[in-house]
């Protein structure tokens, strides 16, 4: 409780606001206004983060000598830049990269866009890209298209929108045009794509071994006594569809194997094609004795349902499949894969995207081709 200054007493005494910094108080049995010398009142929070206006205003300097100072600009005393600097330190000044970036005309910022981050291949590569960002200082917006070519345009316009300085880009398996690109990259922004990539525009590609990778499969089959092979194929769109289904023929052929056209079943990568196919192919007159799915989730999705019917595998049908993950390792029996490397996938291309970016216009567009290697487990060998 507050005393009175005039009459000393104690009840009646209220606040009665802030005058200059100080507490002012009333004494209702007085009538007395009066003010404490102590009652000096704290400075209230900074509402906003300090300025480089705030840390000049401290010092007594030019806002433009504090900017030149936290800019590392040589046309200032050093003991001056020192002196800035520890004000900026005190004061907890934090610099606005927007505002940098935007003066600058250019962000740090690389965007990607994956159609499924769910899959382990799409977060391994998620993976070797963030490396090789972190290492050079570049920030990462992640988008994902969920399979949808009307999700992948927006994704595109907003990363774009947001001043991204380039795009890491593997297309939806419906994205079969690409108009939403050809304005940016008429314009020469930096755009690299991978895994999914297109043919209309002459961009840097990051491709994996698609047609050996088919052809090294079909071969071990081949090779372990399969006459009759059956593929299950994604999307006719899907550039990766097209060569891998160009490499299971090429493999056939090597060996004076018919091509059937009945043995080859087109899906779209769900588990109800992979189980649609499997039973088309059970219920011809002359069942394959090898199946290849280019997308290895769906092979192991045959499998469960074969062991779910007693079929042997492999000795009454063997499986293959494009791609591994540890599910694939694991599953009994294990399955035989063309394994990608997806973390180096990610690395190559994200190096690729920054190079393009640091050269800008005499950047001259490549591919680079990520080998892979052919795993051989138990699920093919008889």
């Amino acid at each position: 409780m507050q005393k009175c200054n005039k009459c000393n007493l104690v009840d009646g005494v209220v606040k009665s606001g802030i005058t200059r910094g100080k507490q002012r108080f009333f004494c209702k049995s007085c009538n007395c206004h009066f003010t404490l010398e102590n009652t000096n009142m704290k400075p209230s929070k900074r509402s906003s983060e300090p300025t480089i206006i705030d840390i000049a205003k401290s010092l007594g300097v030019a806002p433009s000598t504090v900017s030149r100072a936290l800019n590392g600009k040589t046309d200032i005393n050093a003991q001056t830049r020192q002196v800035i600097l520890k004000a900026a330190l005190d004061l907890d000044y934090k610099p606005n990269l927007l505002a940098q970036s935007l003066h600058r005309g250019d962000t740090h910022t690389i965007g990607v866009v994956i159609p499924n981050i769910e899959r382990p291949f799409f977060a391994g590569v998620l993976a070797g890209i963030q490396q090789v960002a972190s290492d050079t200082g570049y920030r990462v917006m992640i988008c994902q298209s969920n399979e949808s070519h009307l999700t992948e345009v927006q994704n595109i316009q907003a990363l774009i929108s947001t001043r991204v300085d380039g795009l890491l880009i593997s297309h939806s398996k419906d994205t079969s045009s690409y108009e939403h690109l050809k304005p940016y990259f008429e314009k020469g922004f930096p755009i690299v794509h991978f895994d999914r990539v297109c043919k209309e525009l002459n961009t840097p590609k990051v491709v994996q071994q698609d047609f050996k990778g088919s052809f090294d499969l079909v071969e071990h089959l081949i090779s372990q006594g399969c006459k009759r092979i059956g593929i299950l194929v994604g999307p006719e769109n899907l550039l990766i569809s097209q060569i891998r289904l160009e490499g299971y023929k090429s493999a056939l052929q090597k060996y004076g194997i018919e091509i059937e056209n009945k043995l080859i079943f087109r899906g779209n990568f769900k588990k109800e094609d992979s189980i649609k196919a499997l039973n088309y192919w059970l219920n011809l007159p002359n069942p394959p004795d090898g199946i290849y799915a280019i997308f290895y989730q769906n092979a192991i999705e045959m499998m469960v349902e074969c062991k779910k019917r007693n079929i042997r595998i492999p000795s009454e049908i063997a499986f293959v499949g494009f791609g591994d993950e540890l599910i694939a390792e694991l599953f009994e029996p294990s399955l035989t894969v063309f394994h990608q490397f997806p973390f180096s996938i990610g690395e190559t291309a994200a190096r690729m995207l920054i190079e393009n970016i640091s050269s800008k216009h005499d950047f001259v567009p490549y591919s680079q081709t990520v080998k892979g290697e052919l795993m051989v487990r138990c699920s093919s060998v008889k």
